[in-house]
């Protein structure tokens, strides 16, 4: 039997290619894919050749990321066939998993994450990005009553969003440059989504955060309002000073972003070497140890399901595509990234 399985093979470019399935083991299932979710974070750099040529960064390929790959890592699917040595219960159960785009795959049962029975497929779908906010939004450990930032409004902003109106805070602010995640930002009853390409961008987030009392160590700087958290979500490393002018005294910073081999200047002269404010990078591949004692990755995957099934991502994907048409929904994200929040491919059509 022979599946299609997506590889990125040169910058801009991704090619179906038709390759034998592995045979099926006795302790092995067959999944038949139904949908998986385009990241357009981290695919976009794969997309685009932004990666770092030699990384342990992206957790699926630990050896280095080269041309021609195979990516993704959220596929939702229907187990098929069962290997002799599999329980029965296995088979037509929908499960999750961290698979590159393809049409089938072969997998142990250990390695699959069954869907809740109230949970649709595309829904399913979000599942890794909705870990990620999960684990955000723990690392961040929100306080009542601070003033939040989350600049960047893309699917993982939007979850790690979602989560924070949750939380009873003073004040959540978030930013975009695209005017259809800021509109989806204001649906989730957010204080304000604010324009980040916008001139005067700064002083409007500003504006939402009452004055601050001068800390006494650093009454000589300018007095004004900030953040108590931010996070910065947007991909663009360039946020990192907008996230560094917009955090009060002894705030915390956030960084969800993955670059890849994009740089920026940042501006770590003036206010912040006096503000100490805290530069706190996140990634969803471990626990923060402070956690660890008492999360693992299971209880963590039973509070985003749960979170799925509270906040109903699906509301946000834009586009469909079939299997055959994946230049299409690359090119889409490449040259229009203004007109697309979450792209889903679907197997079978």
């Amino acid at each position: 039997m022979n599946r299609k399985t997506l590889y990125f093979t040169a910058p801009r470019q991704v090619e179906l290619r038709e390759e034998p399935l592995p045979a099926l083991g006795a302790e092995d299932v067959l999944v038949e894919t139904l949908c998986s979710a385009i990241s357009a974070g981290t695919e976009m750099l794969i997309y685009r050749g932004q990666f770092p040529k030699e990384t342990d960064a992206v957790d699926s390929i630990s050896s280095g990321l080269q041309y021609p790959t195979p990516y993704g890592y959220a596929s939702v699917g229907q187990v098929k066939e069962i290997g002799k040595s599999v329980n029965r219960e296995w088979r037509d159960r929908l499960v999750f998993s961290f698979q590159p785009h393809t049409s089938h795959f072969t997998s142990l049962p250990s390695s699959l994450i069954p869907l809740p029975l109230d949970l649709s497929p595309e829904s399913a779908c979000f599942l890794p990005n909705m870990e990620t906010a999960v684990n955000l939004v723990q690392d961040a450990a929100p306080i009542l009553g601070e003033r939040v930032l989350v600049l960047g409004q893309g699917i993982v902003g939007l979850l790690v969003t979602a989560l924070l109106q949750e939380f009873p805070l003073e004040t959540l602010v978030t930013s975009d440059c695209y005017s259809l995640r800021r509109e989806a930002s204001l649906a989730i009853g957010v204080t304000a989504s604010l324009d980040s390409d916008a001139p005067d961008f700064c002083d409007i987030a500003l504006s939402h955060c009452r004055k601050l009392v001068p800390h006494r160590e650093i009454e000589s700087l300018p007095q004004r309002g900030g953040f108590d958290l931010a996070f910065e979500l947007s991909g663009n490393p360039n946020a990192l000073n907008d996230a560094l002018a917009l955090t009060a005294f002894s705030g915390r910073i956030m960084i969800g972003s993955w670059y890849g081999e994009k740089r920026a200047p940042i501006d770590l002269g003036g206010a912040f070497h006096r503000s100490r404010i805290k530069l706190i990078s996140s990634q969803v591949s471990t626990i923060a140890p402070e956690l660890s004692a008492r999360w693992d990755k299971s209880r963590r995957f039973e509070v985003a399901w749960e979170a799925l099934k509270r906040v109903q991502p699906q509301k946000w994907i834009t586009h469909h595509y079939s299997f055959e048409k994946a230049c299409d929904a690359y090119q889409l994200l490449d040259q229009n990234p203004q007109d697309a929040i979450q792209v889903i491919f679907n197997h079978q059509t």
